[in-house]
Formats: C-alpha cells, sequence, structure tokens
C-alpha cells in the first residue's frame, strides 16, 4: 500500500493509503476531541466533535470516518470548526449528564469554553418510564426558561450492571459492540426519533427477558458512564469511589483456554470491575459474561488453595445469572 501526502494546518503529512483523517491528524500528535469514535469499532458519525473543514467541501467532515486522500488541504482549527465543536459540546452538556466522561474530553470542553448554561437550567427530570412512553415524533415543548433534558431514574435490573439513559449520548458504541462489531448479539438498537430517540432492547422488553447474553461489552464501550458495573454504580452513589486508590493489574482470565487478558481495578482490596486492554490481539477489549463479571468467588471464597473445588465451581456458576438462564 502506497503512501499519500495530504496538508493539516498549512503542514505536510505522508499516510498511508486509506487512512482516515483522524489516523492523519494523531501521526504527527495533533489530536481531535472524539466521543462515538473508538479503534475497535466501525466509525458511525454521530457526535460530530471531530468534525474537520476540507478544502473544496461544503461542509465540515467527521474526521473519523472521512478517508484522507491525495493533496487533500485539512483545517482542524477554522472558525467553522471551532464553532461547530462548541455549540455540538454545548447541545450534548445541556440536555445530557456529561460528568464521567474522560479527561480528554473535558479538556477540550474547557478548550472551547463550552457554556451550556446558556440555554437556561435544566428541567425537571423524568419519572420513571416516561421517556420510553413518549410517542415518536411528538415533542413536547420545554418549560419557559429550562433547557429539555433526557434525565430518568437509573434503571437497575439486575446485580451485574446499570443503565444511566440520562448520561447516554447516542454514540452507538454498545450497538456496534453488541452487533456486527463484536458480539454479534443484537440485543439493542436506537429507538424513536429525534428528541426521544434512546436506547432500547427489541420491542422494548426487559433487559433479562432480551437477547442480551450479559458479556458487558456495552460497558466496556460507553464513554459517558451511562452504562456501568453495579458495584462501581453503588460506590458512586455511597461517595466511596475513588479512581486514585485503586489499582490495576493485569491477568488471565482462568474460566477457559482462549487467554483472554483481564484488567482488575480493585479498591480496599476488593475488585470493583473488570476491563480488558483494546491492544489485546485476542480481545480487542472484549469479554464473555465470565471473564467480566465472574469474579466474586475471588473475594467470597479468601484462599483458594483450601476451598473445595465443588464449593468454588458452584459460587462461580452463581454469578452466570445470564447463562443459566439461557441452559448454557
Amino acid at each position: 500500500m502506497s503512501d499519500i501526502q495530504i496538508t493539516i494546518d498549512g503542514a505536510p503529512v505522508e499516510v498511508p493509503e486509506g487512512s482516515s483523517i483522524l489516523d492523519a491528524c494523531r501521526s504527527i500528535g495533533k489530536d481531535q476531541p472524539t466521543l462515538c469514535y473508538l479503534e475497535t469499532l466501525t466509525p458511525v458519525n454521530t457526535c460530530r466533535v471531530c468534525v474537520v473543514e476540507v478544502g473544496g467541501s461544503r461542509t465540515l467532515a467527521p474526521s473519523c470516518s472521512r478517508v484522507a486522500e491525495d493533496g487533500m488541504e485539512v483545517s482542524t482549527d477554522s472558525d467553522p470548526v471551532r464553532q461547530t465543536r462548541k455549540m455540538v459540546f454545548e447541545f450534548l452538556a445541556s440536555s445530557v449528564d456529561m460528568s464521567l466522561v474522560d479527561a480528554s474530553t473535558r479538556d477540550w470542553m474547557e478548550h472551547y469554553e463550552v457554556d451550556p448554561a446558556r440555554y437556561g437550567p435544566p428541567a425537571p427530570p423524568s419519572v420513571a418510564g416516561e421517556r420510553d412512553s413518549h410517542r415518536t415524533g411528538h415533542h413536547r415543548l420545554p418549560g419557559l426558561g429550562t433547557a429539555e433534558t433526557v434525565h430518568q431514574p437509573v434503571k437497575v435490573h439486575d446485580e451485574l450492571y446499570i443503565r444511566d439513559y440520562g448520561k447516554c449520548i447516542l454514540c452507538y458504541r454498545c450497538v456496534e459492540a453488541c452487533g456486527p462489531d463484536a458480539q454479534n448479539t443484537f440485543a439493542i438498537q436506537v429507538a424513536g426519533r429525534g428528541f426521544e430517540a434512546r436506547i432500547s432492547t427489541e420491542f422494548d422488553v426487559v433487559l433479562t427477558d432480551s437477547a442480551c447474553v450479559y458479556c458487558g461489552n456495552c460497558i466496556g464501550v460507553c464513554p459517558t458512564g451511562a452504562l456501568m458495573f453495579r458495584s462501581e454504580y453503588e460506590l458512586r452513589d455511597a461517595q466511596l469511589w475513588d479512581e486514585e486508590e485503586q489499582t490495576v493489574t493485569r491477568t488471565v482470565c482462568s474460566f477457559c483456554g482462549v487467554g483472554c487478558n483481564l484488567d482488575l481495578h480493585v479498591q480496599d482490596n476488593r475488585i470493583v470491575k473488570v476491563t480488558s486492554p483494546l491492544d489485546h490481539a485476542t480481545t480487542s477489549g472484549n469479554l464473555c459474561i465470565k471473564g467480566r463479571f465472574g469474579y466474586e468467588y475471588v473475594q467470597d471464597l479468601g484462599d483458594l488453595a483450601t476451598t473445595p473445588i465443588d464449593v468454588v465451581l458452584a459460587s462461580v456458576r452463581a454469578s452466570e445469572p445470564g447463562e443459566r438462564r439461557r441452559g448454557r
């Protein structure tokens, strides 16, 4: 594959043919803000915070998916780019709880002087089930002087993870991870249109009755904390979550011979969540229900060397509600 040359903010850059504009920017240390983009998922161009100006193009282009072309001239800091990114961040932050986005996103929002408060104070949260019952295309006017939000009570349907749709920006990452990019379960999709759009199961059934196999890969890709380990949610709710006091230990999953790598996040000598590195050749950040949630036996049984194997297995099986339910 041959290289091509493009110009980014006046500087010539050589990149392999087929690279995206974002790849080209990052190759010279000019990172761009992203929310819906993740290296292991197919770009879907939903958040639009990575847009750049391309010479000769009528509209701004999403850098995460626009393929670089030889001779292309790109501007990442023009007035239209700065104004658009600021506006998108403000629209999101005025309607969605962005408090748990990563430090990089917060830095970009500060860089663009994002001020969601200029749309007014947030409207009161919806009661449980209210947003889910709204008719598609029938939009309510927000209260006078307030900004409409997607805030609603947290959905807690099992012991494994929670769904806080008040933090959901509809980035489609969870949909892609559940679908063709990782799990191929297709348990979730976007339902509704416009401001009433939301992530839903088939026929809007509860999660435990859906096609979900509780792999938790949707949690692993969520950029805003809308999907979260229940253990993390409860610690945060009790104001006990402290990432500065946590250690992360990389190990190999003990449940089978595939060799998935696990990052064990430990606080107060207890595992509080499990992730997997995106750059691992086996997992690409993805795990099954056992790898992501089957760690309680480590904490509940203490020293496994002195614990009968039947007790260990009984505890492991008890941590697999999704697989028990499906008879696996």
